[in-house]
């Protein structure tokens, strides 16, 4: 536990200065610290507090008011809103990383891990003939225990049979991958909304037909070889998700301003 912690401490301390604040913040907001509907404590009692300058603090709090964990400005004091913890596409990739990031523990409970013949839909998404060997890994993931998303991966052979050397209930699937040199470069995600079917439900601990937020990934390698087909499904009360665009059209995914004063 004690190695657990320290190993925790030492991310957070990795972190942006504004990251750490808004992980911190945030934190505040969710254990009730800062009274939801109360403003909350103004920047130079911030500033004070963390020994900081204004711009990581201005930083944390524009991170907040993204999330719409802060609400209000122009001239009056942001107010404390609860809300569900926003997951950056930047992160998608890494719920270990996003978890970490936002100052929650995460933790995963293995379904299984298996060898199996694509699926003609699997085959198609993955670029392979229909009944190539694959590699399936179905994983509950929590957040500080509480169930929060159930996770569907289909590798192909060659990256999924690293899985079978590595407990996947230790931590981060992808960055084991990446660890151990496989080529994860890019990723296309569509989003829509699904019915928690029975098993979902059941490792969810909700209703069967409550709605699921269902994200479905593409992962493929720096040439544009695709090596997974994932379909996640998160509970809507456990997770939303932020997409930033600028004026001339680009979308920023799930970046904000690091430069601090």
């Amino acid at each position: 536990m004690k190695t657990s912690e320290a190993t925790r401490d030492a991310t957070r301390e990795a972190l942006p200065l504004h990251q750490r604040l808004a992980a911190e913040f945030q934190r505040r907001i969710e254990s009730g610290e800062w009274p939801e509907g109360e403003p909350v404590p103004s920047e130079s009692q911030l500033c004070a507090e963390f020994g900081s300058s204004r711009g990581p603090v201005r930083q944390a709090l524009a991170v907040l008011r993204g999330e719409g964990s802060l609400v209000g400005g122009r001239g009056k004091p942001p107010v404390a809103r609860r809300t569900a913890p926003s997951q950056p596409f930047a992160t998608f990739l890494s719920f270990t990383q996003w978890a970490r990031g936002i100052g929650r523990e995460p933790g995963q409970r293995t379904i299984e891990v298996a060898r199996r013949r694509a699926t003609p839909e699997a085959a198609a998404r993955l670029g392979l003939p229909e009944g190539e060997p694959v590699v399936e890994l179905v994983r509950l993931r929590l957040l500080d225990g509480v169930p929060a998303m159930l996770e569907r991966s289909t590798f192909v052979h060659e990256v999924g049979r690293i899985l079978f050397d590595f407990d996947p209930d230790t931590g981060s699937v992808y960055d084991e991958l990446l660890r151990r040199d496989v080529d994860l470069h890019h990723a296309r995600h569509t989003i829509d909304a699904v019915a928690a079917e029975p098993r979902d439900a059941e490792l969810l601990r909700i209703t069967a037909g409550a709605p699921l937020l269902r994200v479905r990934r593409l992962t493929t390698s720096s040439r544009g070889v695709p090596l997974e087909d994932a379909d996640d499904r998160y509970l809507p009360s456990m997770a939303t998700f932020t997409i930033e665009n600028t004026v001339e059209g680009r979308t920023v995914i799930g970046r904000y301003r690091t430069e601090e004063d």
